[in-house]
């Protein structure tokens, strides 16, 4: 039985690469997206990876997300927290909301 691999953001960009080569090299990979269903619809199309949506920055998101993942593929062994986001602005002119999502996500 192959190892689990869980990939945050792992539906498109780096974490779509990281996502395949993890499974390339053997794992089964869930990997979890936060809002383009849309992406991750096709990124599970054309790799076979499954997606699970969900955010990072909610706490119980995340147990209601990794009891979905491991309800459907077993015991996760490998995270890669790779899901981050930016707000473009400089620190002093972020807004408290800006900054609590930059901070909750990455």
């Amino acid at each position: 039985m192959s190892k689990i691999a869980l990939v945050t953001g792992g539906s498109r960009g780096i974490g779509a690469a990281i996502s395949v080569a993890l499974k390339n090299a053997g794992y089964t990979v869930a990997a979890n997206y936060a809002g383009n269903d849309e992406a991750a619809a096709k990124f599970t199309a054309e790799t076979g990876i499954k997606t699970y949506k969900w955010s990072v920055a909610d706490y119980q998101a995340c147990v209601d997300g990794i009891a979905r993942v491991e309800a459907d593929l077993g015991p996760v062994d490998v995270l890669v927290n790779n899901a981050g986001i930016t707000r473009d602005a400089m620190f002093h002119r972020m807004t408290p909301e800006q900054w609590g999502e930059v901070i909750n996500t990455n």
